[in-house]
């Protein structure tokens, strides 16, 4: 009788323990993002019940879909190394310096070195820069991980603090607030295709890029092979190191967009309004349905994940109840999906 690889990919992705062939149903039940989907859309039909007038508006999603666009692209990211089995602590830091820098070098490049009005090459520069200062950070944290084989709990830790203070030391402490008008006004607030707002465009063109990626080719594949088992895709022919580089560049390359995004959307590098965002992108993505242990996830128990928060975010306040609740609301969904993915696995570990 054949023996069931330990470890295997396939096992990992669609939760069945092995090979063998199960009913639809019975594999869609199994999945942490079908779960999760479900406390979604129960959110949804309990705060429409409770205010439809308010919340169930067109202008109510909109917003929600605005708020999340910079966390979805940052979680986009965090879902490829939590699927590694790693973690970085360091995203938020990352897009807080990332857009310092296009910051300071739109406002380098302009007169007066006010950028308010500054033009469109300008602001093509300064997106150039939150890319690489991003890309730049991603890189170190794959090196000293794959390279010098810290572990990535403390390297992330480490450069969380840096890019922070690196931020900080560019401005002296201070934001950045003479942003491009034009920025402001087309990415930040500006709408096209039947009143989407460009934010949410390019948000959900990451995210769509983000899901090809990681659910259709040999990138992808090679991700979930390395977070099931490390040693056996690198005895399978997988350059683990090469990979885990890789991943950790894409990261710090998707910090770099957020940061950006989020210049454009404020109008400002708001410092103090991202100092969690690295919790709240791990928090969403393990939340969707992506194992901290490695080897399981997805692009879609992600973008459910992010809307989660949001969602109890808009309907407390709509209902005004306390946002202290919302809190205490996401803390109990993420452990619930920790422990639904450990016994999901000890389950299929005592097959």
């Amino acid at each position: 009788m054949a023996t069931k690889p330990s470890g295997s990919v396939q096992s990992e992705v669609d939760g069945t323990g092995g090979f063998e062939k199960r009913p639809l149903g019975a594999r869609l039940v199994s999945a942490n993002t079908f779960w999760i989907a479900l406390v979604l859309i129960a959110l949804i039909i309990v705060f429409t019940a409770l205010r439809p007038a308010e919340f169930a508006t067109v202008f109510t999603f909109q917003t929600l879909l605005i708020e999340t666009s910079v966390l979805l692209v940052l979680s986009v990211g965090m879902t490829f190394v939590i699927i590694t089995s790693g973690i970085d602590l360091s995203v938020g830091s990352v897009l807080i310096f990332a857009g310092m820098v296009a910051g300071k070098t739109m406002e380098a490049l302009s007169p007066n070195g006010q950028a308010t009005g500054a033009g469109w090459g300008v602001i093509t520069v300064g997106l150039i820069a939150a890319v690489v200062a991003g890309t730049v950070w991603g890189l170190l944290n794959g090196f000293l991980i794959a390279v010098a084989k810290i572990p990535p709990l403390i390297v992330t830790l480490g450069t969380m603090g840096a890019a922070l203070g690196a931020a900080y030391l560019l401005n002296n402490g201070s934001d950045v607030r003479s942003v491009p008008t034009a920025l402001n006004k087309s990415l930040g607030y500006g709408t096209s295709l039947g009143g989407v707002p460009n934010l949410v465009l390019v948000a959900v063109v990451i995210t769509l890029i983000g899901a090809w990626l990681l659910h259709t080719t040999k990138f992808g594949r090679y991700t979930y092979a390395v977070g099931s088992n490390a040693e056996a895709a690198r005895r399978s022919g997988i350059g683990v190191t090469a990979h885990l580089l890789k991943v950790y560049l894409l990261t710090g390359f998707l910090a770099g967009v957020a940061g950006f995004m989020s210049l454009a959307y404020y109008a400002s590098t708001t410092i103090s309004a991202h100092t969690t965002d690295n919790l709240n992108a791990i928090a969403a993505t393990v939340m969707g349905g992506t194992s901290l242990f490695g080897g399981v996830g997805s692009v879609l128990g992600t973008v459910i994940g992010v809307f989660i928060p949001a969602v109890l975010k808009k309907g407390f306040n709509i209902t005004q109840v306390q946002d202290f609740w919302q809190m205490i609301a996401v803390g109990a969904v993420l452990i619930a999906a920790v422990w639904f993915d450990q016994r999901r696995r000890r389950q299929r570990n005592s097959r």
